[in-house]
């Protein structure tokens, strides 16, 4: 083969080229290569939440629902992390590394995982409950451009839950203290009195001290100067009909 086909060969090597990188660059231009606003498959599994509206009330700092938070119900809402990750002490990488011992843990501590390299440039920090919940909120928002594909959960009471589950397997940190400000704003139990007790009232009326068609000598005889009724069915003792018993007899 002469010099002239090995030129021919590269000309058409060099324009394949030209042409594949022409039409990435086209096809770069037409199509969003990001990651979606909206994902258009949701592992299974996975329950994609709206995020919290706009405008609502303010959250409390994550220590306040910590402090009520309940271990089993955070067991019961990580069923929506367990299609990526496991949590078992030992337990194998997914789609997301094993979650054993994560709480206090560093940024990026497991072995053998493929971090994203968003992630990665956080390594030196730590999975505190106030940074655990502000990635549980939003993985996207707390760390841009990490693989984690998950929209987040949208109630703090459920935040708490998961993060007092996850603290439970391997961690075992202490929770942090509820701040004074918020403590004192919480609203206080109910005072005696309250509707409760109200409502036990309703059943249980207190009776007036007199009927009102008892006459007044018979419920302060002492008052009135009069002389008390035998009310056990002696004489002048009134009856169903009205008419005194010694009337009856006659």
């Amino acid at each position: 083969m002469d010099s002239f086909e090995w030129n021919k060969i590269a000309g058409w090597v060099l324009t394949a080229a030209i042409a594949i990188l022409g039409l990435s660059i086209v096809t770069g231009s037409l199509y969003h290569t990001g990651r979606p606003e909206k994902m258009g498959v949701v592992v299974e599994g996975v329950e994609v939440e709206a995020e919290a509206s706009a405008g609502g009330p303010a959250e409390k700092p994550i220590a306040f629902y910590l402090a009520s938070a309940n271990i089993d119900k955070g067991k019961d809402v990580f069923k929506k992390c367990a299609a990526c990750h496991t949590i078992e002490q030992g337990g194998a990488n997914g789609i997301g590394p094993n979650l054993w011992a994560t709480v206090g843990a560093n940024h990026g501590h497991v072995a053998g995982f493929g971090y994203s390299s968003a992630l990665l440039e956080t390594k030196g920090q730590q999975w505190t409950f106030d940074g655990l919940n502000e990635w549980l909120k939003s993985p996207r928002a707390y760390i841009p451009g990490n693989k984690m594909s998950f929209a987040g959960l949208s109630k703090p009471e459920d935040r708490a839950n998961v993060i007092a589950y996850m603290n439970s397997m391997g961690s075992n940190l202490p929770l942090p203290a509820v701040p004074a400000e918020v403590a004192e704003a919480a609203p206080d139990a109910p005072a005696p009195g309250g509707p409760e007790q109200t409502a036990q009232g309703e059943k249980n009326p207190v009776l007036p001290s007199k009927a009102p068609d008892v006459p007044e000598e018979q419920v302060n005889p002492v008052a009135t100067g009069s002389q008390p009724q035998n009310n056990r069915g002696g004489p002048g003792a009134a009856d169903v009909t009205g008419r005194a018993k010694d009337d009856r007899q006659q």
